[in-house]
């Protein structure tokens, strides 16, 4: 049963984790997304965000699995071959406009909840992101792993809430709603950015021995990923509130029911999600670089080396999330989505399922 919990629930949680992050985490990519469409099309949107993440979770997987590719360097290598720096170059550009969402996102949080000045919120973040990065792998697993659990169950108190709130003949709409976007294409970019975590965290295809494991857990990982945010776009269609304009449409729900006490708990997951996201980040990049220093007969980096790593990328992302979110997940994350079309899901499609078809 530990096998099968490791095997199968493990990579969806550690997946959700990083994907949660961020602008999901405070519901603004949510509404960027899905809910801006209405509350139908937003559904059929994250369904078919859904079946993108399936597939593309379920390849990766096998790929590492038969290639022993546990790091992105290795995959790519696999997948486009010499060009394998490009997935890097434009990644980076990614991971520093996720880290910029986190600390945008956690900084606003401790803020408005807590009344922190930004400065504390930054050391907070940095600090907490560091010491996971020290010890490494196995503490991130498990730090991940956990925090999914105590996320759903927040997600899950907020979505009763706010039905339990909402009068009995209040239909279901989204205030400031705009359709000018096609729904399932608006659900295929959103899977296209998120894409981009996937091989970061090829290291949990390490423990799959057969296909039937791979592929089952990449479609798990990808229910997992997207039921919350068919909770939160539901949630904000049936609400009322005004959540296509805010920076954080959570507690925007929030103070128009009046949730005190949810407000407490639900600043403290999504400051702790932010965290994850970010070590979980960190931790395949830390992959990454060791693989490298053992192919080319070094030694890997170390604990110190790790947490460097960690407190660089935070450094530069500080700078950037001065832009603020909404411009962030709008403007950037849209742009990134299709540099990962080109440079992943073809070559994914393509390539990776020749080589596959060939291994067997």
């Amino acid at each position: 049963m530990k096998k099968k919990f490791y095997v199968y629930f493990v990579p969806g949680a550690i997946f959700q984790s990083i994907v949660v992050g961020g602008g999901y985490a405070t519901g603004r990519e949510i509404v960027e997304y899905f809910t801006r469409l209405g509350w139908s099309e937003g559904l059929l949107a994250i369904a078919s965000a859904f079946l993108v993440f399936a597939l593309v979770l379920s390849l990766t997987f096998e790929i590492g699995r038969i290639f022993k590719a546990y790091d992105y360097r290795s995959f790519f290598r696999v997948l486009i071959g010499k060009y394998w720096f490009v997935y890097e170059l434009v990644a980076m550009v990614m991971l520093l406009l996720t880290f910029a969402v986190l600390i945008a996102a956690a900084t606003t949080v401790l803020a408005q909840r807590f009344d922190l000045s930004s400065w504390i919120a930054v050391i907070l973040i940095f600090g907490s992101i560091a010491i996971l990065e020290f010890y490494g792998r196995d503490l991130v697993t498990r730090v991940l792993t956990l925090w999914s659990v105590v996320l759903y169950a927040v997600f899950i108190v907020f979505v009763y809430q706010v039905f339990n709130a909402i009068p009995d003949d209040h239909n279901f709409r989204v205030v400031g709603e705009q359709t000018d976007s096609v729904w399932w294409l608006s659900g295929f970019k959103y899977a296209l950015y998120n894409m981009m975590v996937i091989p970061i965290i090829l290291f949990v295809s390490r423990r799959f021995e057969n296909r039937q494991q791979a592929v089952g857990a990449g479609v798990i990982a990808a229910l997992v990923a997207v039921a919350p945010a068919a909770l939160l776009h539901l949630a904000f269609c049936a609400s009322g509130t005004d959540v296509v304009n805010a920076d954080v449409p959570v507690y925007a729900i929030m103070n128009a029911y009046t949730m005190p006490a949810l407000s407490v708990a639900f600043a403290i997951m999504l400051v702790g999600t932010l965290i994850e996201t970010g070590a979980g980040l960190i931790q395949g990049i830390n992959e990454r670089l060791d693989n490298q220093c053992i192919e080319t007969g070094r030694e890997p980096l170390s604990k110190l080396g790790h947490t460097g790593v960690a407190v660089a990328f935070l450094g530069i992302a500080l700078c950037v999330s001065s832009f603020g979110m909404i411009g962030l997940i709008a403007k950037g994350y849209g742009a990134m989505a299709w540099a990962f079309f080109m440079i992943y899901f073809l070559p994914l499609l393509s390539v990776g399922v020749s080589k596959l078809h060939r291994s067997r």
